[in-house]
């Protein structure tokens, strides 16, 4: 009997002891700071912003240059070699292109600082002044890389462009820093050409892939400007050394592109000191780094800070980082010949940073495999995954010890090859993550999985939850180099004072707070301001709350932009003016949910127009009420916001993909609308709450 009571204590008093650990641990302390009155909180372990992790390095060229003199023989920067690419044909007729790619080919850190060093060198044979700016433009690749680290160490302010960005914002963002030369891929080259007209300052291409290629686009371009391969830079380089002109800690190393939601993309500059504080702060939260050999796997865009910042990071640990893409990710990956291995399957990663859609990729892909087998294994599934779902809720019942080791060798074992089955540590940034996601993620993969908060406008560093907190909905407490501190809005309903969590906008200070934006000084007054004492703060806009802990919630933004699922900003205001024109739409109101890559729309509807269009389609109705909810208006008038939205040139994640038709006029008795006739958000989105839950499902 004895025995027995002691089985059913031990479990109970272990979970005591777990809650309690976990529910007493300060992650965050209140700290005195400068500037507007507010909460301010900091890393636990750091009563000041962490500059440097490096004793005498201040730039991002002499920590490289150090980590490939301390690394020389190890892996760095690994490529799948392209076997073959063919074409596959559907039964509907539709072609896609499917590739077999091999192993992965390494560059040493001692090989890549050779690269680098001729590459630099290559640039200033080619005619490339440092006052004058690069131009990265093309998809991760290691190329991308020894581009970024030959410019730094050239004192070479680089300019990051996403490789999906339209052709106004190209030329903007290349003529408005005045790029003389383009790096980029055969795929962006074609881009260059067909805007060519349209460049001011361009003088030189350099296209990433072999020179037949760039020869073949030379001939198309009938351009001003050359176009030489990289590895022709590389070689005139080579051949021509130039000494390195390494740059200080406040020279701008990069000026970023935001995706420009709001419209034309801002230009973000960055020193050198900004990101080696990103970079220094991450070194300190993630559990074991440079104590093994990690692996970390690359395919979210460079011309992002996260994924800018995370390779630096790698590099800084010794790891090794081999490149992939979305598209090839994964065995099943659309891109991916059948039968042949994806990106985590060959490089069997340790580390890796994804974004929420992947990570719901990944679940929904696991669910629906699971749900089609049925029977027994589903039924083991489900016992498996319930039981450790407890565990990490803390339940005593839960599956703790050699049942959870069980459990991952009987069910999460295949699950965990789909990303190479030895992922330790993930890291989800860019948009918000479901707590479902997270909790299948944390359990099915058996690694912590951490969420970051942070802007471009702060080299990515904000908050950063630690691998031992399980809690979903939260981003972690402040990264070493960030001060977070929330200040009143009362216009919105948010104070420091709050019950039972102050709450307020969301201010990061830190060396990691960037300079500003390129050539508009009004937007970077407006946002960033440094305080008495020295210390620089950039206004978020979103709205926060912070736990007991010290562990910051995002809860609202101040202005109406919404990140959608993917990454994207939604601009509410912006899309709700360009789809008003519609003649049936007498008001409208734009709905937006981070966990949804589309947005949808309550449409007040115009009752003239549409009672009109109704009576030439011979459309009986009974009131227009009755008319509204009939499912040829609907399409009629959601037709009508699709042509409004290309009339306008909206994205396609800015065309509400489901609307809701109402007959009643929002006026400001209804409480509706302001005086003014300003649509009142909050009251809308509770007025019709059933409404809008019904257009997700």
């Amino acid at each position: 009997m004895s025995a027995y009571f002691v089985g059913l204590l031990v479990p109970l008093v272990f979970t005591l002891l777990f809650r309690n650990a976990k529910s007493g641990k300060k992650r965050g302390l209140p700290v005195d700071v400068g500037g507007e009155p507010g909460y301010a909180i900091r890393n636990r372990r750091f009563t000041s912003p962490v500059k440097s992790a490096w004793e005498g390095i201040s730039t991002l060229a002499e920590l490289f240059e150090q980590l490939c003199k301390q690394h020389r023989d190890k892996h760095l920067l690994g490529t799948r070699k392209l076997i073959s690419r063919e074409t596959e044909v559907t039964a509907d007729g539709r072609s896609f292109e499917k590739v077999h790619l091999g192993d992965y080919e390494w560059l040493t850190y001692g090989k890549t600082f050779e690269v680098v060093c001729s590459f630099a060198s290559g640039l200033a044979q080619l005619g490339h002044k440092r006052e004058e700016r690069a131009a990265i433009f093309a998809d991760t690749r290691e190329e991308w890389f020894i581009a970024l680290q030959a410019c730094f160490r050239r004192n070479i302010t680089v300019v990051t462009i996403y490789a999906s960005l339209g052709e106004e914002a190209l030329c903007h963002s290349l003529n408005e820093t005045e790029v003389t030369t383009v790096i980029c891929g055969h795929k962006e080259l074609k881009k260059i050409i067909d805007i060519s007209g349209q460049l001011d300052t361009l003088k030189r291409v350099i296209c990433m892939d072999d020179s037949t290629l760039c020869n073949t686009s030379l001939a198309e371009s009938g351009g001003s400007w050359t176009i030489t391969s990289f590895s022709d830079v590389e070689k005139l380089g080579r051949e021509n050394p130039v000494d390195a002109d390494l740059p200080l800690s406040a020279d701008i190393a990069v000026i970023m592109y935001t995706s420009g939601s709001t419209g034309l993309p801002k230009g973000v500059m960055m020193t050198h000191g900004n990101v080696l504080a990103t970079v220094s702060a991450v070194m300190t939260i993630v559990p074991g780094l440079g104590k093994v050999q990690d692996v970390y796997l690359a395919y979210l865009p460079m011309a992002h800070i996260l994924e800018l910042a995370a390779e630096n990071v790698v590099a800084a640990i010794g790891g090794a980082i081999g490149y992939g893409s979305a598209l090839t990710l994964t065995d099943t990956s659309s891109r991916i010949k059948r039968g042949t291995k994806g990106d985590a399957s060959a490089l069997v990663p340790t580390v890796m940073t994804a974004v929420p859609a992947i990570l719901d990729r990944v679940r929904d892909g696991v669910r629906k495999k699971v749900d089609a087998k049925g029977g027994l294994a589903k039924k083991l599934f489900d016992l498996a995954y319930a039981r450790r779902l407890s565990a990490i809720n803390g339940s005593w019942f839960g599956a703790w010890g050699l049942e959870s080791l069980l459990w991952n060798f009987l069910v999460f074992r295949k699950v965990r090859a789909i990303l190479g089955g030895r992922i330790r540590f993930l890291l989800c940034g860019g948009a918000p993550l479901s707590g479902d996601t997270q909790r299948f993620i944390n359990i099915c993969l058996g690694a912590p999985i951490v969420q970051g908060y942070g802007l471009t406008e702060s080299c990515a560093g904000g908050t950063f939850s630690e691998y031992d907190d399980t809690s979903v909905g939260r981003v972690g407490a402040p990264l070493a180099c960030s001060f977070i501190k929330l200040i009143n809005w009362p216009e919105g309903g948010y104070l420091t004072s709050d019950k039972p969590m102050p709450r307020g906008e969301i201010v990061i200070g830190g060396p990691n707070v960037t300079v500003g934006y390129f050539k508009n000084e009004e937007k970077t007054n407006e946002v960033y301001k440094v305080d008495e004492r020295g210390m620089r703060w950039f206004y978020t806009g979103d709205i926060g709350q912070f736990h007991a802990d010290g562990c910051l919630e995002i809860i609202d933004r101040r202005k109406d932009i919404v990140k959608l699922q993917h990454g994207e900003y939604l601009s509410l205001g912006k899309v709700e003016a360009a789809l008003i024109v519609s003649p049936y739409v007498d008001n409208i109101m734009l709905h937006a949910n981070p966990f949804r890559n589309y947005c949808v729309a309550l449409v007040v509807a115009s009752q003239p127009a549409v009672e009109d269009w109704a009576l030439k389609q011979g459309i009986a109705f009974i009131d227009f009420s009755d008319l509204c909810q009939k499912e040829e208006t609907v399409k009629e008038v959601h037709a009508s916001l699709v042509k409004a939205a290309k009339q306008a040139r909206l994205e396609k994640f800015e065309i509400p993909a489901k609307i809701k038709l109402l007959p009643d006029a929002w006026t400001p008795e209804t409480g509706l609308v302001t005086a003014a006739l300003k649509i009142k958000r909050d009251v809308i989105r509770k007025r019709f709450s059933e409404d809008l839950a019904r257009l997700y499902t």
